[in-house]
């Protein structure tokens, strides 16, 4: 599957969280009717029916779709939006199928997942059975044991309690609290894992760290980063959130923003810098943006 580009993934999960709300009303969608109205083709609607919604077991009489009465209602704004952007990445979830779509009006879907970023990494078949023995580990609240890949070898954990599989920006992670600290663990680094028979009572500040944190840096320390952005690119960090806890400190009247952001490390913020070259410059901690411009020379000089 392709990786799409931050416009076109916006314009996907706008239309699909679009699409949802009327489901969730009770309306019975034409794909045509659809189409005009969001402005795109009728074989982009009908994918989006079929196969991007194709688990939510969707009723079709006279050519028209609907949600089975039994569902509607049921769907909160929050919930929409964050399964806009499961749909919008099927190929993302490797148990994105009928077992999720019964329990997504059970238990909605934020109760195993968490999605941060739109693009993703493939898991092969053994690490897909990894994340759907995380997944029943999270929802039966089981604590686990497992095997955990690490710069100085191999690590082995034990009666670790897991909270959520995250995915941030493609890469999917196990939130978890190990031996009472809330950790992140990479889950293509995770092997060897074993269910206990004990479980565990989840801990309510945790649940609201994670739903509060734009980040898999958990619990640790945070500094704040002051951008510049210029108007160019200013439309772009009004819509949507592309810094760690970012908000927009002050509207320049040469329509650019001055945005503040805090961060647990100094690459998270390097990263999004670079790619928005040359319409952000760091202008405080004192010293951070020359360390950046010092890296990327050091980068050209030795291509």
């Amino acid at each position: 599957m392709p990786h799409r580009n931050s416009n076109e993934r916006e314009t996907l999960a706008l239309r699909l969280v679009a699409i949802l709300r009327k489901l969730n009303d009770g309306k019975k969608l034409c794909p045509r009717e659809l189409a005009d109205e969001l402005g795109t083709n009728i074989r982009t609607i009908q994918r989006d029916l079929n196969d991007r919604f194709g688990f939510l077991g969707l009723e079709k009489v006279d050519g028209r779709y609907s949600l089975p009465t039994r569902h509607l209602g049921r769907l909160t704004t929050e919930d929409m939006n964050q399964f806009a952007a499961l749909a919008g990445v099927r190929g993302l979830f490797p148990t994105l199928n009928d077992r999720f779509s019964a329990e997504l009006f059970q238990t909605r879907t934020q109760t195993t997942w968490l999605v941060k970023g739109a693009e993703y990494e493939p898991l092969n078949a053994s690490k897909t059975i990894l994340f759907q023995q995380l997944e029943d580990a999270i929802r039966q609240r089981q604590a686990i044991d497992y095997s955990y890949d690490k710069p100085d070898g191999t690590k082995t954990y034990q009666g670790v309690h897991p909270y959520k599989l995250v995915n941030h920006d493609g890469i999917w992670y196990l939130a978890a609290k190990d031996s009472g600290a809330l950790k992140s663990f990479t889950l293509v680094k995770m092997d060897r894992l074993q269910l206990q028979n004990s479980h565990f009572t989840p801990d309510p500040e945790v649940e609201r760290t994670l739903q509060q944190e734009d980040d898999v840096w958990l619990k640790e320390k945070k500094q704040e980063i002051v951008l510049k952005v210029t108007g160019l690119a200013a439309t772009y960090f009004r819509r949507r959130k592309h810094v760690p806890q970012q908000e927009i400190s002050k509207e320049m009247e040469d329509g650019g923003l001055i945005v503040s952001c805090r961060v647990a490390h100094e690459d998270q913020i390097f990263r999004t810098v670079r790619q928005w070259l040359p319409h952000i410059r760091i202008i405080s901690p004192e010293g951070l943006q020359t360390k950046l411009e010092r890296e990327l020379l050091q980068y050209v000089e030795q291509r």
